[in-house]
């Protein structure tokens, strides 16, 4: 069985372009991210016959999942990105590198201003992988986010499954899994 992850289309809402940004205004931006258009391109799926598609319920994955799968897609929340929120409420100014960089700290420290844990994510990450396993035994393709795309490759490898090291998983590209 081979099950292959793709990262979504790049989106075309880049950072901000102020180095320096409120809370607020970093809310605003990832509000405009989540809502924003992609960039489609070609998918290289690797000349597999893949016959089933999971896909988050994240717009940006919907399209992207509809331009590369001709078939049904499964959607599901199970492979939504991970939820993270900037923990700082005083509207001062502070340099956007820093955003990025506070709330995955926060995120892995469990602080209280996550609405997901770790724990939380790898739990959805381990339903979801067990749902692709028990419907069926044929090449599964799932398009997601990257950040989640990291949990799913220690889910898979973690249940016999071989695969590629992602890094930070880049945009329209497979990342192929196969158990042996």
């Amino acid at each position: 069985m081979k099950i292959g992850l793709v990262r979504h289309f790049k989106v075309t809402r880049g950072y901000p372009t102020e180095k320096w940004i409120t809370p607020s205004e970093f809310d605003q931006w990832m509000k405009e991210y989540e809502e924003s258009d992609v960039e489609e391109s070609e998918v290289d799926l690797g000349g597999i016959e893949w016959r089933k598609c999971y896909v988050s319920t994240v717009r940006r994955a919907g399209i992207t999942a509809e331009k590369i799968y001709n078939g049904e897609l499964i959607r599901t929340d199970d492979l939504r990105e991970i939820a993270v929120y900037p923990f700082f409420k005083r509207d001062i100014k502070i340099p956007m590198i820093l955003y990025p960089l506070c709330i995955r700290a926060a995120w892995f420290f469990n602080h209280k201003s996550q609405l997901e844990r770790r724990t939380d994510v790898e739990m959805r990450v381990s339903k979801i992988v067990d749902r692709i396993l028990e419907e069926s035994k044929e090449n599964a393709l799932i398009v997601s986010h990257g950040a989640l795309m990291m949990f799913m490759r220690k889910e898979l490898i973690r249940r016999g499954f071989k695969g590629p090291k992602l890094g930070r998983p880049e945009n329209a590209k497979l990342y192929l899994f196969e158990k042996m």
